[in-house]
């Protein structure tokens, strides 16, 4: 038997609950009222048009970029901890995952819809799909696994690269998200505005 054998199971065992854990918060969602696919019926592999109603409810659209940041970040946070107390990285995984998928949850609330509504340039947001919800998990594992392979300065590089990449795409990112939600700025929302 492979020396590694034992570990690749237990990595599996991980995988799975990581699963069933992004699948309860699918539960979760449904049960709010989220649709499980866009309201127009289509399924489409990506939605580039932030200020469209396909966005937010397809596979992937300019936030996915910052899901993946979501799995950087959750990784460096999460493995000296789980290193200190002796846990294998596959428990770091569903630690993420589970949080990721809290959040989703907890962004397609009513109170989170119209917090985006009002600070963000998100003006016709109306929650995500539960299509999208599980992409953006699996945005968030993605980036996870691109940190647990790369050397630290290499997944700064890529939360860099992101965040250029999409802030000057739609002039939002996972920075502006986030200021602008703890703290909106009418300079940066005119900005976003194109003006």
């Amino acid at each position: 038997m492979d020396a590694d054998e034992p570990n690749q199971r237990r990595l599996w065992h991980y995988v799975l609950i990581a699963v069933a854990v992004a699948f309860g918060a699918a539960l979760v969602e449904r049960a709010m009222g989220r649709v499980l696919i866009s309201k127009s019926g289509h399924v489409m592999l990506w939605e580039g048009t932030v200020a469209s109603p396909e966005n937010s409810q397809q596979v992937f659209d300019w936030y996915s970029f910052s899901h993946v940041i979501h799995g950087i970040v959750f990784y460096a946070l999460l493995r000296p901890v789980a290193r200190k107390w002796d846990r294998p990285l596959g428990w770091c995984l569903v630690a993420a995952v589970a949080v990721e998928a809290a959040w989703e949850v907890f962004e397609n609330t009513p109170f989170t819809i119209e917090r985006y509504r009002k600070a963000t340039i998100a003006l016709d947001y109306y929650g995500d799909s539960v299509l999208n919800s599980m992409c953006d998990i699996g945005c968030c594992v993605v980036g996870f696994a691109l940190a647990a392979k790369l050397p630290w300065w290499g997944s700064l590089a890529v939360v860099v690269a992101n965040e250029l990449f999409v802030g000057l795409m739609i002039r939002d990112n996972l920075t502006l998200n986030v200021i602008m939600l703890i703290h909106p700025f009418e300079s940066i929302r005119r900005w976003q505005g194109g003006g």
